[in-house]
């Protein structure tokens, strides 16, 4: 069917009891899969765009970093592994996508995956990332009394089919306050709205499949999504987006001011953990 890149997946361990999600930045597909696609600039337009590099300094903070290079037309790592919708009634898209987030058709003609090759890129891909997900949780969690899982994620700040208007630029997501305590989650709002920057928390985005499996606050597992508006950290064409302007390059000093507030953010997941505030 296909074959997957060597290293697709990548773990850096730290001790820290701060654990670093990073499901959407991967930008490979097989060649035997990019051969079905209309074309690989929009299997690829929904990428989270640079958040690796927005993210790098989380690696001094000595987090244990979980990285996919697969892109999410392979397998998206954050939608519910049994087709159910994470939002029901609104406009999503699928473990396996067959659209774009514009609604813009993935595949050729007959030529989108089955359920038994659903069902095998679950196994290869989907099933790995989340046994390391857990595995690294629980090792963690040996050590410590909490665990923070930041589950990083960005998207274009306007998509019609997804949502009204433009989106506030920090979308916290914690599944209504059941992923993550209360304290935590208002001390990342705090820092948010310190930035000067539009912030909601629980609003289009509440946190992928992601931070409801994993999060388990009664036994010290704090989750949290973190949904940026790409406008916020990189020069973003609003809203005419196409293959000549997308994605524009990573800029440091564009992304500088929000990063200075991500960085914060983790600091505080990380005194939270250690019981050190909040």
């Amino acid at each position: 069917m296909f074959t997957l890149p060597n290293h697709w997946l990548t773990l850096r361990q730290g001790k820290a009891p701060l654990v670093i999600s990073l499901p959407h930045t991967g930008t490979d597909l097989p060649p035997e899969l990019e051969a079905r696609l209309v074309s690989p600039w929009l299997a690829l337009k929904d990428c989270d765009w640079w958040i690796d590099d927005l993210y790098a300094f989380a690696a001094d903070l000595d987090a244990t970093i979980i990285h996919t290079s697969l892109s999410r037309t392979l397998i998206d790592v954050n939608r519910d592994p049994s087709g159910v919708s994470l939002y029901p009634g609104q406009a999503t898209t699928a473990l396996c996508p067959s659209t774009t987030f514009d609604g813009e058709p993935l595949y050729k003609n007959g030529k989108g995956p089955g359920a038994v090759e659903i069902e095998t890129r679950k196994r290869l891909a989907f099933d790995p990332y989340h046994a390391v997900l857990a595995r690294e949780i629980r090792r963690l969690r040996a050590r410590h009394a909490r665990v923070v899982l930041y589950d990083c994620h960005s998207i274009r700040s306007v998509i019609p089919r997804l949502f009204e208007g433009e989106l506030p630029q920090f979308n916290i997501g914690t599944n209504s306050g059941a992923a993550c305590d209360a304290r935590l989650a208002a001390e990342i709002e705090k820092l948010c709205d310190a930035s000067g920057m539009s912030r909601v928390t629980n609003g289009r985005f509440k946190g992928g499949y992601i931070t409801r499996a994993h999060g388990d606050p009664a036994n010290g597992i704090h989750a949290v999504q973190m949904e940026l508006a790409c406008r916020g950290y990189m020069r973003e064409p609003i809203p005419d987006v196409s293959e000549a302007n997308w994605p524009g390059a990573f800029d440091p000093a564009y992304a500088a001011p929000i990063r200075a507030t991500l960085q914060a953010v983790l600091q505080a997941c990380l005194a939270f953990a250690k019981g050190a505030s909040t």
